[in-house]
């Protein structure tokens, strides 16, 4: 058996993102020298061979302490949606532990934080030329953005005081299973932060359930909105590029699809396919487009995921009765 050089901690470890980085990484080769500590506040992993579980809170310092012993990398995807009560204690004061744990840790190597489009205000704000990852931090309304704008600017900053090894790899919209499918339901059980049914009305999002309607999302001219999205596989793939890779130290990438989701495509694509009904909701928000060009040239990165597979794979998916669909929060 090959021993174990490597301990990676991974907060957030059992939420969509982690708990699929986990199986892919014991699933690897390239990873048999890991050792995977998972950071678990509410639900917990099954147990198996090489996985280390510690019962905590990130906002606790003597837990990140207890934590970080013998790490040599860590994967950060703990988080808060909007719970103004919460968020800066676990967001902000838990990142600010584990990168003092970090720069103080003999054995530490890397840090990769998951951030997320929310700090360039995706949707919410006009960008008329592709978003690299030049683009001046832009949080929209809410603690959620604000706190992924902290996020990237205290990595950034611990890179400057201290030289610290690190990297963000900025995610929108992470999809897995039948997510794309409800993200567009005009039911009580529409995935994400748009509700359908709040811009038609209740009466006719009950009719449009029936009929299996999809909304086109259009800004305020009708034009459909394009969006960025990425499956959350893809996103597995792009943490695998950038471990103890030398052109990910202190860089952020924008990881997510080639091209985002051109809501007016993928309504002609569900038509054509499944014969599904489609009708135009205007909104107040914009087109945008990430360009993940960087992750491509210096990670060697490439999602699998294009609009069409994105959406087969959701209309597709079959849960098992003891896999329920259940929103941890909401998008």
């Amino acid at each position: 058996m090959t021993l174990a050089t490597n301990r990676i901690l991974v907060t957030g470890a059992t939420g969509k993102v982690g708990h699929r980085f986990i199986q892919h990484l014991f699933n690897n080769p390239r990873f048999d020298s890991f050792v995977v500590r998972a950071l678990c506040h509410n639900r917990l992993l099954e147990p198996r061979d090489r996985l280390e579980v510690v019962r905590g809170s990130i906002q606790d310092n003597e837990t990140v302490l207890s934590a970080m012993e013998g790490v040599t990398h860590v994967l950060h995807l703990a988080t808060c949606k909007e719970t103004p009560d919460q968020i800066m204690d676990v967001a902000i004061k838990g990142l600010f532990w584990l990168l003092e744990a970090c720069r103080q840790n003999p054995t530490f190597q890397q840090f990769i934080l998951i951030g997320g489009d929310a700090g360039v205000g995706h949707c919410v704000y006009p960008h008329p030329i592709p978003v690299t990852e030049t683009q001046k931090h832009t949080a929209y309304p809410g603690c959620y953005a604000l706190s992924k704008v902290l996020e990237e600017v205290m990595l950034e900053q611990y890179y400057i005081q201290y030289g610290l090894n690190g990297c963000c790899l900025r995610a929108p919209w992470i999809m897995e299973k039948d997510d794309f499918r409800y993200q567009v339901s005009f039911g009580e059980d529409v995935f994400g932060g748009i509700r359908w049914r709040d811009y038609v009305g209740a009466e006719k999002a009950d009719e449009y359930v029936k009929t299996q309607t999809i909304p086109i999302m259009q800004d305020a001219n009708g034009a459909a909105i394009k969006r960025n999205f990425v499956h959350v596989d893809d996103l597995v793939t792009s943490i695998f590029c950038a471990i103890d890779n030398p052109k990910a130290k202190q860089q952020t990438f924008n990881i997510c699809m080639d091209e985002p989701v051109d809501y007016g495509a993928m309504a002609e694509y569900l038509t054509e396919k499944y014969g599904l009904p489609t009708i135009g909701v205007r909104t107040e928000y914009f087109s945008n487009w990430l360009d993940n060009s960087k992750a491509r040239f210096l990670l060697g990165w490439q999602p699998q995921y294009d609009l069409k597979k994105m959406i087969d794979s959701a209309w597709s998916y079959q849960r098992d009765a003891d896999d329920p669909r259940i929103i941890w929060y909401r998008g």
